[in-house]
């Protein structure tokens, strides 16, 4: 597959008018490495402009640049063939009256005759389905349709990756499978991908950047850790405001796996088995209290040294108390307003973050 390098970038400005909606994308620049999830509401345009890029609709108009090469002006209208791409659906999009074999063949016998395809028994070996190839695809389960998407995807040795919502018809386990070999196969395969969802955990789980849209329009474009930076930030739901850490994975002992976090470590309840270099966990700020002082007799093994940032009241009993830790990385703690005045915090204080193992999910 092609290896992308840091500095390529997908940039345009894209209108497309669908008489009841309309998108009217403003000037765009994102580069072209890791993930670029596309979030927002319902109907606010993160499918038409995943559409207006990949030009399945040939109403699009404006610009749109990929590596230094046009795929749309006003002269130039590239058709989706031409612009190497690799699409996975919310409902897999397989053919019913064919074997898993035959559907992942019939895209690659679409490849222009300049293109070759990827390796078949690698990406059918690492996706997981080498042994459902004589299947027919009416047989397999959601997930295992989804995988079979995500192999005829790969198989077409795509420029770009997208994918839009491949998750939401899935159930909790399935979720939580793909999200990981999805997570495996973009550090492994150093491939772009523009993903759609508006579930939050999955943009914490795999975004490098976000773009939030609302109304057919691109509002900002930011980094995952702008994004959760922020105490308003739109990634935040019914479960309050989210903090991602990003360690390495080390050893699992006594049922605990040991994250390092710079020269801090913390520990947490392996939920699978993990081959990345680098693992991110995600901590609710509900699930992180404070101490002055570290506490030696607690049943709570994760005792992080950290810099009160900032204290950001929420309402009149509640407030986040934004931490730094020792590794250039950010930490939200919810805490009660009557709290935060019996231990006289304030910024500059040093205090100790205390994160039960079981409350944290890699």
């Amino acid at each position: 597959m092609t290896t992308k390098t840091l500095t390529a970038k997908l940039s345009g400005n894209l209108t497309l008018d669908l008489g009841g909606f309309k998108l009217n994308s403003g000037e765009f620049s994102l580069p072209l490495n890791g993930v670029t999830v596309l979030f927002g509401r319902s109907g606010s345009g993160k499918s038409t402009l995943l559409r207006a890029i990949a030009g399945l609709d040939k109403r699009t108009r404006g610009h749109l640049v990929v590596d230094s090469e046009v795929w749309q002006d006003a002269d130039k209208l590239l058709p989706t063939p031409a612009r190497h791409l690799g699409f996975v659906f919310q409902d897999a999009a397989l053919f019913p009256h064919m074997t898993v074999r035959q559907n992942l063949m019939y895209g690659v016998k679409r490849l222009p005759k300049n293109q070759p395809p990827a390796d078949f028994d690698k990406i059918v070996q690492r996706v997981g389905i080498a042994d459902k190839l004589d299947r027919e695809v009416t047989f397999l389960s959601g997930g295992e349709k989804q995988r079979v998407a995500i192999a005829r995807a790969l198989l077409m040795s795509p420029k770009l990756l997208c994918m839009d919502e491949p998750l939401s018809a899935l159930d909790w386990r399935a979720k939580a499978e793909l999200l990981s070999l999805i997570e495996e196969l973009v550090a492994e395969f150093n491939l772009p991908v523009l993903y759609i969802t508006h579930a939050p955990i999955e943009v914490e789980r795999l975004a490098n950047q976000i773009v939030f849209m609302k109304d057919g329009q691109i509002e900002t474009i930011e980094t995952l850790q702008q994004a959760l930076a922020r105490a308003d930030s739109p990634l935040f739901d019914e479960q309050g405001a989210v903090s991602v850490l990003i360690g390495q994975p080390g050893l699992v002992e006594a049922g605990l796996r040991e994250i390092k976090l710079g020269d801090d470590r913390l520990y947490l309840s392996p939920t699978h088995d993990i081959h990345t270099p680098q693992v991110r966990i995600r901590v609710l700020a509900r699930d992180v209290s404070l101490a002055l002082s570290d506490p030696k007799d607690l049943s709570i093994i994760n005792h992080l040294p950290t810099t009160i940032d900032e204290l950001i009241p929420l309402d009149e009993h509640r407030l986040l108390v934004r931490l730094n830790l020792s590794h250039q990385q950010q930490l939200f703690a919810e805490i009660t307003q009557a709290s935060a005045q019996r231990l006289n915090l304030q910024p500059g204080l040093v205090v100790y973050a205390l994160i039960k193992s079981v409350a944290m999910t890699e």
